[in-house]
């Protein structure tokens, strides 16, 4: 009986290894799927382009002020800070928030969002400036999205710049929704050809900011963070050894066969990295073949803990300059 037992458990966990990956069913609740959930739907409703996960210098304190996201359209712009609360959520006389009933079971005590978001897009605007971008006074906006449907507020005092879970699904795309209230127009009633040059130099400059490494997993889940190491190997670590950030700006991971319970071997295609355009032409991508088993090492943004994912779980990495 106990043989069967432990032969059974040694299937099991063959099972698990080959179909469903721990790296990938850490992440179902992270706070980076939220934030790139809120960034497509915001890119659906109001056009436009959202940068994910800026990490930018502030000269103030010499140090990396992170920002969930920009939203830059031809007549608005607004950084966005997201909260993916759930349990009972209120705000305390300093500003801070206190909420309980999540994953914790406990309460816990966040410091003000609203003035969190505020500093970033100042230290957006700064950073900006020093680029050349000669920005209008107040030009960002700034908000705090509540995307949980598990978020309760005790009482609904929350200011302004706050869209609690309720009012972020009643966003709609017309004009004259409540989310384009709060965007500011900095540029409506100008000349045409400064608007376009303006958001040519805005977006190219935002497009080549520092930024978080990315990684997308199976399931359209989402990690960011920073970059390693290849492990894996010998072989299969040289195969990789061209991959760097300053040469490669993104990966992406391809069986190569559709037959077969778990491919031993893996297609990864690789773009150049190139500041001139969008991204790489058919022509340029270039390819190598790896074991399935070859690790990603990544250090989980806002953790301590430095993770090993297998390219069997992975989709695609991006890579910052």
């Amino acid at each position: 009986m106990w043989v069967e037992i432990i032969c059974g458990l040694i299937i099991y966990r063959l099972f698990r290894r080959f179909f469903y990956d721990d790296d990938i069913l850490d992440v179902e609740t992270s706070d980076s799927n939220a934030i790139f959930s809120v960034a497509n739907r915001l890119e659906k409703l109001y056009g436009g382009k959202v940068y994910v996960g800026l990490n930018i210098p502030d000269a103030d304190t010499g140090s990396r002020q992170n920002i969930d996201m920009v939203l830059v359209t031809k007549a608005e712009a607004a950084v966005i800070f997201v909260k993916n609360l759930s349990g009972f959520v209120s705000i305390n006389e300093d500003g801070s928030w206190t909420y309980e009933g999540g994953s914790s079971h406990r309460a816990e005590r966040h410091p003000d969002p609203v003035a969190e978001v505020k500093k970033q897009a100042s230290v957006l605007e700064s950073y900006l400036e020093q680029r050349g971008v000669a920005l209008p006074e107040g030009y960002f906006s700034y908000k705090v999205v509540i995307p949980n449907p598990k978020f309760r507020a005790i009482y609904n005092n929350f200011p302004s710049e706050v869209i609690t879970y309720d009012k972020w699904v009643q966003l709609k795309p017309e004009p004259k929704s409540m989310f384009s209230g709060w965007i500011k127009g900095a540029f409506r009633g100008g000349k045409k050809e400064m608007q376009e040059s303006f958001h040519q130099q805005l977006n190219f400059i935002l497009g080549t900011a520092p930024m978080w490494d990315r990684l997308e997993l199976k399931g359209s889940k989402y990690v960011l963070g920073e970059f390693l190491e290849f492990k894996g190997k010998q072989e299969d670590t040289l195969a990789l050894r061209n991959i760097k950030r300053s040469k490669v700006s993104r990966l992406i991971i391809q069986k190569t066969s559709m037959f077969g319970l778990a491919p031993s071997k893996l297609q990864v295609l690789y773009s150049p990295r190139d500041y001139r355009s969008e991204g790489a032409s058919a022509s340029e991508w270039k390819e190598v073949t790896v074991r399935s088993s070859t690790e990603v090492i990544f250090q989980p943004q806002n953790s301590t803990k430095v993770r090993k994912y297998k390219f069997s779980s992975i989709t695609s990495v991006s890579l910052s300059a």
